[in-house]
Parts: C-alpha cells; structure tokens; sequence
C-alpha cells in the first residue's frame, strides 16, 4: 500500500521529530520515547495496542499517521545460512535485503536506492537502471521487518549499507536512518555497528563526516585512476588521491579516530597482480583502514572471473608485508545471488536518460536539521 499524501510514515520519524510533533499538539515531548521504544524496540505498529501511550495522543497518531511495509516478493536462504528477502515497495519496485549470520552477530545488508546510477562494471545491481532513491521508512522498514516478522529469532548486531544502491546519492534519508538506528531508545546501535559503504563520493564522505557518527566503507578496488576509471566511472570525478583525501579528512574528524574500510574485489588477471598489490599498499600507506579482500562473486554476463585462491592469498600476504591489516572477506550466500555484488531486484520505470555524473544525483543540498540527523 502506498502512503498517503501528508500522512507521516510511522517508521521514518525520529525521537526528536516525535517531539516537535507532540509539542505543537500541546501533547507532553516525554510521550515521544515510548512511541519510539513501542515501534522500533517492541515492533508494535498497533496504535490500539500501544499502552504506554495516552489515548489523546493515540487519537491525534491515528488521524496522521500511516505504516506502508514493503511486502515480501520472496524469501531464500543460502547453504551458509545467509537469507534473501525480495521487498516489494508501495510504487511497485521491488528491492532487496540479506541477513548474514555469524558467530555472535548477524549483519542486515541494506538497501538505500532502487538500483544504482553509478554503473560499477564487476556490480550486477547497475544491470537494472536506476529507479529512485528510498525514503527513511522504506530503509528502517528493511531493519523492522526482519528483527519484528521475517527472523526474530536472529536479532540483528550490525546494520551495512551495502545492499542496492550508492548510500551517499540518498544521503539524507540514510543519515535519518543511520540516526534512528543509534537511538538507544529504538535499535541501540553503537557506531562502529552501523557501516555506511561509498563507490566514492567524495562530498557525500565530507558531510557524513558532520551528519552522522557511523563507520565508513569505501569501495576501491584498483590502485591507480587508469584503472579504477574503467571498472568504476565515478572515478573520472572523483580519482583516487580526492578521494583518499576526503577518507582521511573521515578518520580524523569527529569526537574519535575512525578507522577507513577499505573494499577490494579481486578480479581474475585486472587488479590482482602483486604489483598491483604493492601499489595499493604505497596507496594506503598513511590512512588508518582496514581492507577487505572480496573474491568476486559471479553473474550473468559480467565478463568477469574470480581470482584463483593462490593469487589471492599473495595479495594479502604482500599487504600484510607492507604493514597493511588485511582479510579475505568468505563469501556469504553466493548460491542465492545474495554475495556481494549480485543484488538485482527489480525496477518498476527505470529512470533514463541518468548518466552516472548526474549532478542533482551526486550532489546535495544544505546539511539536514538537527531535527532529522545526529550531530
């Protein structure tokens, strides 16, 4: 069901937009944390259910809100363990979401656009166009379904913004929902349990750096511009030594040190190479990461192979040597098209004419109010 105009979607809003809300109303602003914990800790989207709210502002809740969820297209689980949701969103798109299980934790990968302009060669989710970027609901959705319906008996730890999409094209909406899933009073995360993941958007890292307090994820994947360019178009605007700028500008900023996620799928005779590797490390030599080896997970007509296992493992031992902290990151739900890479969905009207330097797609406006995002 699609929301109505003017109507507030009751998973979009955050604790401090809940007091602003009850405030003009003349309704007490201490009502807004148990409307929080009732929907996002609880799962409760009952108005008629929720007890620890006042039957006046229950009133005042039924005439203006509304709860849309995404239906579930379909469900999969992988070999590993990993699940697959499709999600069919109230304008007919449809989206999807994987929880990763591990020992002690379970990750939910999420979806922050319908498809993705930045047509990443070795990414199958570029295959289906671009449809439009998802609202605050739809993203918080993905979480509450999942924790409250879908597999309540796995709570998630950890939340990546790594599913369909390029996170910081949506960045407003994502930082609302990066800010809801810190709230202590909704899902509790801490900030190195929420991961925003970027093919590079070097303005969008400077603002998440003032908007919201979360990990960062940063899809590199080649050493030099010549190369990166062909396997990553944004790279044309944004080259490497921008963008490992704007990375270290993360990592120092903020109240603590950050440390940089760095992303590297190894294609099979492109980017593999120990000299390859060697130049990588001189790279990354001077910012505080992490890199995460991805073998590349395979799809229809991609063009690409994963690297052998031995070229792999010489990559990382070359990192390693060169005093770079790095893993092999296993891949997770390959045999249900859920790994890295391969998320598709389903686009109702593919947005054309969007080339990948769309500026009203890769830039943005002023920074969010205090209302909607975490300082």
């Amino acid at each position: 069901m699609k929301p109505s105009p003017g109507h507030i979607p009751l998973l979009g809003w955050s604790r401090k937009q809940w007091e602003d809300w009850l405030t003009d109303r003349d309704c007490s602003p201490v009502h807004a944390v148990s409307l929080v914990r009732e929907i996002h800790r609880h799962g409760e989207l009952s108005l008629e259910r929720m007890d620890s709210i006042p039957q006046h502002v229950r009133a005042a809740l039924r005439e203006q809100t509304e709860c849309a969820l995404p239906s579930v297209v379909e469900s999969n689980c992988a070999r590993d363990g990993t699940r697959k949701w499709l999600l069919r969103l109230g304008c007919g798109d449809v989206i999807e979401t994987v929880l990763i299980p591990a020992a002690g934790r379970a990750t939910l990968c999420l979806s922050s656009q319908a498809g993705c302009v930045l047509n990443c060669t070795f990414c199958r989710t570029a295959r289906s166009g671009f449809g439009r970027n998802l609202t605050v609901h739809e993203i918080v959705s993905q979480l509450w379904l999942v924790r409250h319906r879908l597999q309540p008996e796995m709570p998630v730890t950890h939340v990546v913004f790594m599913g369909m999409g390029e996170p910081l094209a949506n960045l407003d909406a994502v930082a609302d929902a990066a800010h809801l899933f810190r709230d202590p009073h909704a899902y509790s995360m801490g900030c190195r349990q929420v991961t925003v993941s970027t093919a590079g958007l070097v303005p969008g890292i400077d603002r998440l750096r003032q908007v919201a307090d979360v990990s960062l994820a940063v899809s590199l994947h080649a050493p030099d511009d010549v190369l990166r360019t062909q396997l990553m178009p944004i790279n044309a605007r944004y080259p490497i030594d921008d963008l490992l700028a704007a990375c270290r500008r993360y990592a120092d900023g903020g109240s603590r040190k950050r440390k940089i996620i760095i992303e590297y799928v190894l294609l099979d005779d492109v980017n593999d190479s120990p000299e390859r590797a060697r130049a990588l490390a001189g790279r990354l030599r001077d910012l505080p990461c992490k890199v995460n080896l991805i073998p590349f997970n395979a799809f229809p007509e991609s063009g690409y192979a994963a690297s052998p296992e031995p070229v792999r493992n010489r990559f990382r031992e070359i990192l390693c040597e060169e005093g770079i902290v790095a893993i092999t990151r296993r891949p997770r739900g390959d045999d249900i098209a859920a790994a890295c890479g391969q998320l598709a969905g389903k686009i109702r009207k593919p947005r054309a004419g969007m080339p990948w330097a769309d500026h009203s797609v890769l830039t943005h406006g002023p920074l969010p109010t205090a209302s909607g995002v975490a300082g």
